[in-house]
């Protein structure tokens, strides 16, 4: 197997158990491959799978994402409400610089979609995270005015889409949406 026609560039041979095989990666976007047998054996011949990008690899799935959300003239051809989904699914599942990118990949689909293309009610558990990272900060005064990217990222997110559900006329079914029963009795008693 190769990634040139010729077979002289970056070049993987396998022969004899499939112990004998393992998994490698090719750059670009076409692999060749030739298959010889030397007819010891009356089987069937050899199996493999190839996968397209870097199967698992969070930063090249952001990186396209990022891409195609950047094109306007792609936008109206993608599932922007499965998107969605995913993308919350991950910045709920994620930590660290994982979680702010999707979070990041989240603002911009806010930002470039009808409010038909996503369903905001899936925030909730980001919105809980949200109040609670903003309850814990009234506590802590010794670092006043003193954001955690997280927070900056979560509040950017929240602003922008309340912004949004404002413009599309629905911010109260979208505020009930994220909130417990017992937080809107608790903001109505205080």
């Amino acid at each position: 197997m190769s990634s040139s026609s010729d077979f002289q560039q970056d070049r993987h041979s396998f022969s004899g158990s499939p112990q004998k095989w393992n998994d490698f990666e090719l750059p670009g976007d076409t692999l060749y491959y030739r298959f010889t047998s030397d007819m010891s054996n009356t089987e069937w011949g050899y199996k493999f799978t190839v996968t397209a990008g870097h199967l698992g690899r969070f930063q090249t799935g952001f990186e396209i994402l990022k891409q195609m959300l950047s094109e306007e003239r792609v936008i109206p051809h993608l599932p922007l409400a499965k998107i969605w989904e995913w993308q919350v699914g991950v910045a709920c599942r994620q930590t660290g610089h994982q979680r702010l990118k999707a979070i990041h990949l989240l603002l911009k689909i806010v930002q470039c979609s009808a409010q038909r293309d996503c369903d905001l009610t899936l925030l909730k558990p980001l919105w809980q995270l949200f109040t609670h990272m903003e309850n814990n900060l009234c506590h802590d005064v010794a670092k006043p005015g003193i954001l955690l990217p997280l927070h900056r990222a979560l509040a950017e997110l929240f602003f922008v889409t309340e912004n949004r559900v404002t413009e599309l006329g629905s911010l109260q079914e979208y505020l009930l949406a994220l909130n417990t029963e017992d937080h809107l009795h608790r903001c109505t008693a205080q």
